[in-house]
């Protein structure tokens, strides 16, 4: 699989029945960003994102088999309300994991990203074309997390200025242009479920823990409190939104990153059910 293949795929699920698909911008490189919507805009509205670090790209191959799996159970009435999904927030970052530098068509910024990363195996890459860590770029905390940089970096480094980046501008854009009562956030690896922000109140803090012991009754994974790790999606929910909002880690902690589609077919039969738990647990508290 290279990233014109996994676009295509993508593009393809636009055409299913119940499911309705927009691009919603470019990456840094010219790369579409898409954003499905599956339902009806009546009822429990829920926000989905993956794809934002380059190296967890299971999370986009575990959302899109997710906008097949609730467009059939739509189609069945198994629930009256939507689900927003954005894929693939790091299009440009998944390039790089998966073709390597030759997805850069900038000789001079492929020269840098080969500096940055010290040499050009790419597998391990989280950052965008431009050495940013999408999810510590988020003006919540932004540059307080325990792992941040200041510098260009395959990882952690939070940008030059909050929210910097075009795909977290796009991100944040399409957050604003929706209605939602529920953020589901998708990375690897660990099979742990994070809530939780500084800002949070008890009650807060008690209503995003309550959802993710829901979830964790469906995909065993542990529930855990956000610690030290700042400026993600997640948390930019948190801090505008008066809704819950987590964060997954598919794939055992034992597997090395990054984890691709040998351990999707286990992974998705784990977590199918998650969002329309997490459907369920906000429909009965609204």
């Amino acid at each position: 699989m290279n990233i014109d293949d996994l676009l295509r795929y993508i593009e393809s699920l636009g055409g299913l029945a119940n499911v309705k698909m927009d691009t919603i911008g470019y990456s840094t490189f010219g790369r579409p960003i898409y954003a499905f919507f599956v339902g009806n805009t009546t009822g429990v509205q829920v926000l989905m994102e993956g794809g934002i670090h380059a190296r967890e790209y299971l999370s986009t191959l575990f959302l899109l088999e997710e906008i097949k799996y609730l467009a059939d159970q739509y189609s069945n009435g198994g629930f009256d309300g939507g689900f927003y999904i954005v894929p693939l927030v790091n299009p440009d970052g998944v390039a790089l994991v998966l073709d390597g530098d030759i997805s850069v068509t900038c000789d001079i910024q492929k020269q840098i990203l080969n500096l940055i990363n010290g040499g050009n195996d790419f597998s391990l890459w989280k950052a965008n074309g431009l050495g940013v860590d999408l999810n510590v770029n988020f003006d919540a905390e932004w540059g307080t997390g325990v792992q941040n940089v200041k510098c260009p970096s395959s990882g952690n480094f939070v940008g030059f200025y909050p929210e910097s980046e075009r795909e977290v501008a796009i991100l944040i854009n399409f957050a604003k242009s929706i209605s939602f009562d529920c953020s589901l956030s998708w990375h690897t690896k660990g099979e742990v479920i994070y809530y939780g922000f500084d800002t949070l109140s008890p009650q807060s803090l008690a209503r995003d823990y309550a959802l993710a012991k829901e979830i964790s009754a469906v995909n065993g994974y542990q529930v855990v409190k956000s610690d030290g790790s700042v400026g993600g999606f997640s948390d930019w929910v948190s801090l505008n939104y008066d809704v819950p909002a987590v964060t997954i880690e598919l794939g055992s902690a034992s597997l090395s990153h990054p984890l691709g589609l040998e351990i999707l077919p286990s992974v998705f039969e784990k977590n199918k059910k998650v969002p329309l738990k997490a459907f369920s647990s906000i429909q009965k508290t609204t």
